[in-house]
């Protein structure tokens, strides 16, 4: 018998309407009527189901897909034992098709059972093989309790963008609308539109200062802050906080899981808040102090038990102390939070490229984003058609344009997992119903829903593109790229009309990819893999109930460097035969790759960060001329001269500014990072020979997770690569 996977956990709905206070009216009517309504909830077949429970998923990467789904995606069941991939499908689907019906039904539109039960099992059977898959929010998120009773949709969204322009009315709410999607685990663009905009008065000293007792809610902290933002902005009386009604350091969370913080990280920025605050107060509201605020906001989200979070800001390319912002050399008191923003200028299509060009070569920022492509045009190449004249930034990957205060989803489809075009092209089917489905879901913010209605925006990605390259060649992707995404246009037409919604204003992207690439076992969106063969690190809490079965398994286990709470696994990894790995793939062909699926697949963005080989620094240039004018050469010298002409030759820093001149018209946004010598221990990737690959699987056997019980999913949390998963500890000389 399959347990159930839909878990009723008895929570006191009515008891938090009442309780809590800063729960907005939307939200309050959305579960309100999650409860009241007498919906009878969808469900799949269960004799369907049981077919799948012997069948062995296709995880990739020699355990390594399976460990991340265990880990991340893996929830709890009523029987206290985790979810396997069956439970997990299931539960996916039958909450997408509640979605659906609890629409169509909310409509007064008829609804047939018999035939959403055969489109929800061919899209069970297509999830449960890797055709396609859900985001990382929806794999966590779609069908559990925070959907289901909490009825907190946002959380199915993988990113947003919010707008500072009109910062002079909205004072605070941008950076509440931050704080709150980022507690969702949202990652969120912004801009810095409202620099100049207004002057911070500071806070009324005359004012005996008011006191709040600060719930203990992810509204209640969003409300805190907010407040003491406003106290400063509107030159109201000062606030006084009280932490005291707020859990303590390890006690447990419940809807999203996971353990408290405590009040620590809310103390400390609200403390960081009121610096940055006074060292303002009376003067001009500036870029910078626009990206602090919510640089600090992100900071405390990371330590208050979001595992990860994510920003961009988007700065204006002549302001130099936005560009400067990474630079601790100018800002050493930055170091502490600059981190948790990439940051990117808002280009101008003709510009001169000459100093961000130089700025990219010696620390791989900014990134780029040209508004007016993405205003102008859906796929470019195509003609324009002005769709998206609203558009005023996008999201921390920057695959997605967003309107402010507007969400993206995503889902991901691989190619390379079908044996023929009319396979995904049926694919497309359920992988486009799946994205188009999260709209329908409201959420907590007016000005979000208003956009989410009218534009019904939605990603659907291609992953693995590098294999399927590896077996088909640039003319069968292309032929597949074209056809598919007609084929989504035309569903989107078809399915549009049965659910009475609007048209999706875009519909295609290539997200970075990261875990739910790896759960797959294909190569992330459109990069090229780190090598052939490698290692594939780790990162799992030692109070981990997985960690047992994958030591029992043979793979390396050892302890974390950089986190004492941590273990680190390894898993050897094949990524395929003939693959080109980013190494020896030169920044001109990645340019001319991520045009190419801007061109022929997407009409958001390409998210591309594309690696160049910066040549030598100011010290290595200066040992190469000492070496070379050296009358007499050492031992060595010779080597080293080799070595550093090498790379000197090899250099593509110089190159930037004629790549820039030629891309701008080819794309809408773009990162670019140096590639590097890395000399870190425990590193995600590490390339080894096939010689140690073949060596390592002998002593590894098939991990039996089945005893694994009460193993808390941590969640994907935003569109990201698995960059920011190593904790970098030089290796000591």
């Amino acid at each position: 018998m399959v347990s159930e996977t839909y878990k009723e956990s008895g929570w006191d709905w009515e008891g938090e309407l009442s309780s809590n206070q800063y729960m907005g009216d939307v939200q309050r009517k959305i579960i309100d009527d999650l409860h009241t309504s007498g919906h009878e909830r969808f469900k799949l077949d269960q004799a369907f189901v049981r077919k799948y429970e012997p069948v062995v998923p296709p995880f990739g990467f020699n355990g390594f897909g399976e460990a991340t789904y265990m880990r991340t995606y893996s929830r709890i069941k009523e029987d206290g034992f985790n979810e396997r991939w069956h439970d997990t499908v299931e539960r996916v689907v039958e909450g997408t098709y509640n979605m659906q019906k609890r629409w169509i039904n909310s409509q007064g539109l008829e609804w047939s059972d018999h035939k959403a039960q055969e489109s929800a099992q061919e899209m069970f059977d297509r999830m449960y093989y890797m055709k396609f898959l859900p985001p990382g929010r929806g794999l966590w998120a779609m069908g559990s309790e925070i959907t289901e009773e909490r009825g907190l949709y946002a959380a199915l969204n993988n990113c947003a963008f919010v707008s500072t322009e009109d910062l002079k009315d909205d004072k605070s709410k941008p950076f509440r609308f931050l704080m709150d999607m980022s507690m969702l685990g949202v990652g969120v663009g912004f801009d810095t539109k409202g620099a100049g905009s207004m002057i911070i008065p500071g806070y009324d000293k005359r004012r005996t200062a008011e006191n709040f007792i600060i719930p203990d809610t992810r509204e209640g902290w969003v409300e805190a802050t907010g407040r003491l933002i406003d106290s400063y902005f509107l030159k109201i009386a000062p606030i006084k906080m009280d932490y005291s009604n707020l859990r303590g350091e390890g006690e447990l969370i419940g809807g999203f899981g996971g353990k408290s913080s405590g009040a620590r990280p809310l103390i400390e920025m609200h403390n960081e808040l009121e610096e940055i605050l006074d060292n303002n107060a009376r003067r001009p509201i500036t870029a910078r102090t626009i990206v602090d605020i919510q640089n600090v906001i992100g900071k405390c989200v990371v330590a208050g038990n979001v595992r990860r979070t994510a920003e961009i800001a988007f700065g204006e390319p002549g302001d130099e102390e936005f560009l400067d912002l990474k630079n601790y050399k100018v800002h050493p008191e930055r170091k502490d939070y600059g981190w948790t923003s990439n940051n990117s200028i808002l280009a101008e299509l003709g510009m001169d490229y000459s100093e961000i060009a130089e700025r990219i070569r010696i620390n791989g920022e900014p990134g780029l984003a040209w508004l007016d492509n993405m205003r102008e045009y859906s796929r470019m190449g195509h003609p324009p058609d002005h769709k998206d004249m609203k558009v005023k930034g996008g999201n921390p990957c920057l695959e997605q344009s967003l309107e402010s205060y507007e969400l993206c989803n995503l889902v991901e489809t691989f190619p390379n997992h079908h044996e023929s075009k009319d396979d995904f092209l049926r694919t497309l089917k359920f992988a486009y119903m799946y994205a188009k489905t999260v709209t329908l879901g409201r959420t907590h913010w007016e000005e979000t829903n208003r956009v989410l209605l009218r534009n019904r925006r939605i990603g659907c990605s291609v992953s693995g593109v590098q294999q399927f390259l590896g077996k088909n060649g640039i003319g069968e992707l292309r032929e597949w790229l074209d056809d598919g995404y007609n084929e989504i246009e035309k569903y989107d037409g078809i399915y549009s009309d049965w659910l009475v919604t609007p048209k999706s204003i875009k519909r295609t992207s290539i997200k970075p990819s990261g875990t739910v690439s790896s759960v797959a076992g294909a190569t992330p969106g459109m990069h090229w893999p780190n090598s052939e063969y490698f290692i594939r690190r780790m990162r799992i809490s030692k109070q981990s109930e997985l960690v047992d079965p994958i030591r029992e398994a043979g793979y390396p286990v050892e302890d974390d460097v950089a986190d004492s709470s941590s273990y680190v696994v390894e898993f050897p990894v094949h990524v395929g035969r003939g693959l080109r790995s980013e190494e020896h793939v030169s920044m001109w062909e990645q340019l001319e790759m991520a045009a190419f699926m801007q061109e022929h697949w997407a009409d958001n963005q390409v998210s591309s960060t594309i690696k160049f080989n910066p040549g030598l620094n100011n010290e290595e240039f200066i040992e190469l001329v000492e070496l070379r004018e050296k009358p007499r050469k050492k031992k060595g010298d010779l080597e080293k001269i080799a070595n550093l002409s090498g790379k000197a030759a090899r250099s593509e820093g110089h190159d930037i500014v004629r790549a820039l001149d030629h891309f701008q018209w080819k794309l809408k946004g773009i990162s670019m990072l140096p590639k590097e010598d890395n000399v870190y221990e425990q590193l995600p990737f590490e390339t080894i020979t096939s010689e140690d690959y073949y060596e390592r699987l002998k002593n590894i056997k098939e991990v039996d997770y089945g005893s694994v019980r009460n193993s808390k999913a941590v969640g994907e949390k935003f569109c990201t690569t698995d960059a920011c998963e190593i904790n970098q500890v030089p290796i000591e000389d």
